[in-house]
């Protein structure tokens, strides 16, 4: 993570949520685990809450882009 870029923000402004058909598959039990975290977090870090939650819809079938944008919340 020292090599991470520092984000102000923990979503894009211009982030369209959608299923991404035809995006890659990621596996899905690193994805859950990434959400489940950041749930978990959300206590301490109430402005991220509402990121994850909107990432948090796309558990059953993860791309890669919804990953990227996960780890954008890491990040912040």
């Amino acid at each position: 993570m020292e090599n991470s870029k520092h984000m102000a923000t923990p979503m894009s402004t211009g982030c369209y949520l959608d299923k991404d058909e035809s995006g890659q598959p990621i596996d899905e039990k690193q994805y859950r685990g990434m959400i489940g975290s950041l749930l978990y977090l959300s206590v301490s870090r109430p402005n991220i809450m509402f990121s994850v939650c909107m990432y948090a819809r796309f558990q059953s079938n993860p791309k890669f882009s919804h990953l990227t944008a996960v780890k954008r919340i890491i990040t912040v």
